[in-house]
Parts: structure tokens; sequence; C-alpha cells
């Protein structure tokens, strides 16, 4: 009896097992399959690293990750739209986040730029478009979408700034539409309208907000604000300069609930040769790259150049560089639009790829430009520094820079000897090496940062003035060339610059950065001049 008892339950024992591993190995699919039919998977959208095929920086793998994230759409885009820019934040105030989504329709010809309002049903528990509205932009490349309280109630607008197809600034505006749904306020599916356009402007020159000082009382939520103007620039069609301008100021009028041009004034522009100006400003592509093509110096409201700023535009590697409060940022030169009064660039910071930078450049005369640059509101970091203004070139510095003690002339023409080869600087700020039958080229420019002279090459390809073995000689970096900074150890000739560049002077290569000029250690390269 005991015998044919543990028989039995040891065949039970072998049955529940096999039966157990069944549930294991198939359990999971027929689950799945079983489960809620409602569940939806989120549209994830997914970005090239880079153009040229190389992987990004291990060191911001994490902020490529978040950038990502940021860009998820958390609902389903239909066939043929393509996503131009996610903002993502908390609307009205529940606790679910809601999305504006710009887009555009590749089955659309001339497709505008539109935006779509996604905000998270509770009923069905998932995110769905409610609400969809045209733009006055067209080119992606040139889009920035962000929020602003410009009425000064608090209200949520959204703002979508770029480009259409005739090269023309566009900014529109819409506002959080708190009127209930009663309000006659009704799209054709008969919804209430989540948002009220307030403005939609098109230009030739550019768009700006002028934002003024709001008081305490503002900020702690007790009173309202002063209403934010719209200032426009545009081409004076009864002048016959090309670079006079009109100022369109635009103010919020509370009774139309819209922006309402409020005045207009006349800008005068510099009196330069016009057959020039039409063929800086045709439109033809390269031809105002290869004019800005160089260093330039920031020009302060007192007149005169301060070498501590300067932007440094680079378009055979595309690529731009700004320099001030003694650090250096290296952008990527993504898209290019040419405009009414010069071009308009939109970039990506090489380190951080979430900062984007958007520069609109003006031409004022030959050898000057008016700049405006407009960071991603998106990011919050901390860089405050103001770019705007007026540049010049900066084979001019010594001319209009009245710190003489600090300055020293960007460019010489002088030939020297060195132990790495023959180096010849030109006059226009490009430099020659030639050692062992081969030659390499560039563009340098001398400057000053504290007192101390530095010298930076732009070699057009890998090969400058560091020794082999020297710490990053090689192949180039992830396809870029390399940049190279010096420290120049030596004075400015005695008796002024007339008396001919200096004879002998070592280069000892530093880094740029945060902290300052930082040594890097590597053998100082000596100079001597000649005459051959």
């Amino acid at each position: 009896m005991n015998r044919k008892f543990l028989l039995n339950a040891g065949i039970c024992l072998v049955i529940l097992c096999f039966a157990g591993i069944l549930v294991l190995v198939f359990g999971p699919f027929s689950f799945a399959k079983g489960g809620n039919n409602r569940e939806r998977h989120q549209a994830r959208i997914v970005f090239p690293r880079e153009i040229d095929g190389n992987p990004p920086d291990s060191g911001a793998a994490a902020e490529h990750m978040a950038y990502e994230d940021s860009m998820n759409v958390k609902a389903a885009l239909e066939e043929g739209e393509i996503i131009v820019s996610v903002l993502t934040q908390d609307f009205d105030g529940d606790p679910a986040e809601e999305q504006i989504l710009a887009y555009r329709n590749l089955l659309e010809m001339e497709s505008p730029v539109y935006i779509s309002y996604i905000d998270f049903d509770e009923t069905d528990r998932l995110y769905k478009r409610i609400w969809n509205a045209p733009t006055a932009a067209v080119r992606p490349g040139t889009i920035s979408l962000f929020t602003q309280d410009l009425i000064g109630d608090r209200s949520v607008c959204f703002l979508l700034t770029g480009m259409n197809s005739l090269g023309e600034h566009t900014m529109t505006i819409f506002r959080k539409n708190n009127r209930p749904p009663d309000a006659g306020l009704q799209n054709p599916s008969g919804a209430a309208q989540p948002f009220t356009k307030i403005a939609e402007l098109r230009i030739d020159g550019s768009i700006s907000i002028q934002e003024t000082e709001r008081p305490q009382a503002y900020h702690l939520g007790l009173a309202r604000g002063q209403s934010f103007t719209i200032a426009a620039y545009g081409h004076d069609y009864e002048s016959k300069n090309i670079l006079d301008q009109l100022e369109i100021i635009y103010a919020y009028n509370p009774e139309h609930g819209l922006y309402e041009q409020n005045r207009i004034a006349r800008i005068p522009g510099s009196q330069i040769e016009q057959r020039r100006l039409r063929e800086l400003l045709s439109g033809v592509p390269g031809v105002f790259e290869s004019f800005i093509n160089d260093l330039w110096y920031y020009v302060g409201p007192e007149g005169t150049l301060d070498n501590r700023q300067y932007i440094y535009f680079d378009p055979p590697n595309r690529e731009l560089i700004f320099f001030g409060d003694e650090a250096q940022q290296v952008f990527s030169w993504q898209n290019a639009s040419p405009t009414r009064y010069g071009l308009y660039i939109s970039s990506q910071n090489i380190s951080v790829s979430t900062m984007r930078r958007f520069v609109d450049i003006e031409l004022q005369s030959l050898d000057s430009i008016r700049i405006k640059v407009f960071e991603d509101v998106r990011l919050k970091i901390g860089v405050n520094a103001s770019w705007d203004g007026v540049y010049r070139r900066a084979g001019r510095v010594e001319q209009k820079q009245s710190r003489t003690g600090e300055t020293v002339a960007a460019y010489i023409d002088a030939l020297y000897d060195s132990s790495l080869g023959r180096m010849r600087f030109f006059g226009d700020g490009v430099y020659e090496l030639s050692a062992g039958g081969a030659t390499k080229k560039g563009r340098y420019a001398f400057f000053t940062i504290n007192g101390q002279e530095l010298l930076e090459l732009r070699p057009e390809q890998n090969g400058g003035l560091r020794p082999e073995g020297a710490a990053g000689a090689g192949p180039e970096y992830g396809g870029r060339p390399v940049r190279e900074t010096y420290r120049v150890e030596a004075a400015v000739p005695t008796g002024g610059e007339n008396q001919g560049p200096r004879k002998n002077f070592t280069l000892s290569r530093v880094r740029l950065g945060a902290r300052g000029i930082q040594d890097l250690h590597e053998a100082a390269i000596s100079l001597s001049v000649t005459d051959d």
C-alpha cells in the first residue's frame, strides 16, 4: 500500500513539474495576447548622431539620451507627418503633462509648419491630439518653439519663430484660451479651441520680443505685469539705400485680444557702394558666408573694440566659435538661410547637444556686421552672456581699439624658421607651414586675454604646430580639424608696430576654458624671422 502510494505521488509530482515548465515558457505570450487591447505604444523619434557616421563623445552620452527623451511624442503621428520640435510641460495645472508639437506634412507641397496640442484623455487613459493649426513658418531648420508670458497676466503663450519660403522671418503666437466652451470659439469638430492666435508676423528683416522689467508684485503673484511689445525690422521701400530700415512696433490690444501695429520709425543705414551691397545681399549661396568667414570683435557702446569678446565664423568647417568671459564655446553650423540683410544661422553646441543658438547677421558696413543671438529658451544652464551688438573684422583692431596697452595686431606679414619647418604668416589671416616638401595651410589670429598674448590656428586639415608624439597629434578627432591655441612669449616690437613684426618668439600650447588659460606642458616651439 505504501509502495503504491509513493509511486502515484511521484507520477503526480513529475506531471506538476512538467506543467509548471509549460506555464513558464508559454505563459507570458498567452498573457500578452489576452491583455488589455487598449494599450498603445507611444511614438519614439530616433535622431541621427553625426552626419559623418562617427559616434558621439562618450562624455555626452547621458545628455544625448536626455535630449532624445525630451523629444518623444506622446501621441502617434499621421502618415507623412515629420516632427520639427516638441515642447513638453504642464499647461493646465493637472497631474499629467501636455505637449505642443511642431510638425510638417510631407504629402503637402510647400507645407507650412503646423502646431498640434496633445493632452491626456482621462476617459480613454491615453494621450490624444485635440487641436491643430498652421503657422507662417516653412523651413524646419529655422524653427524655435518656446513659451512666454507676453501679456503679463500669467497666461500661457507659446511662440513659434522661423522662416518661410520667401526668406522672411515669421513669428506666430498662440494664447491659452481660458474661456468656457460656449464662448463661440468652436472648431469644425465642435470642440472648444484650447488656444487662440493673437499674432502672426512676416517681415524681410528680423523680429524680436522687447521685454520690460516687471514689478515685484507681479513676480509674487499679486498684480499683473506690463505687456511686452514686438519689434519687427524690414526694408524701407521708399528709400534708395538698401540698408535703410523700418522699425514697426506691435503692442497688445486687450479689447481685441490681438497684437496690433502701434508705431513706425525709419532707421537710416550706412551709405555704402550699392553695387557691392547687391552682390553680398543677392541671396546667392556662399556669397555672404564667404564675406563673414573671419574673426569678428565686439564693438562696445562707446565705439571701441573689445578683443575679450569675439565670434569666429568658419563656413568651410561648418563651425561658429564664441569667446567671452574667458570661455570658448564651439557650435556646429547646422543650417544657413539668406535674409534680406544677411544670413540666419541655426547652430548646436558640440559638447551640449540640447544647447541651440540662432544667429541673425545683418550687414552694417563693408567691415562691420550687426548680430542678434537667440538662445534656446528651454535650456536653463545659467548662460547669460549677451552676444547682441555690432562686430568689426579683426584685421582693423589695431586702428580702432582705444586700449592700446592690451592690444596687438591680429594679422602680420612675415616669414619664420622653426624646428618644425618654415612658417609664413600672411596679412589676410592665412598661414602656411612648409616641412619635408609638404605644405599645410589654415587661418590664424593673434589676440590678448588678461594681458597675455595668444595665437589661435585653424588648420584646413589636421596638422598644426604640435610635434610628433604630442598629445592629440595624429588623425582628426571625429572628422573635425583641430583648433590650436598658443601663448606667445615675446613682446610687441619697441617703437610701435610700424617697426615691423617681432623677430623671435616662442609658442607654448594652452587650452582656453571656463578656468581661464591652462598650460598643456608640451615642448615650446621657437620661431625666428628670415628674409628668404
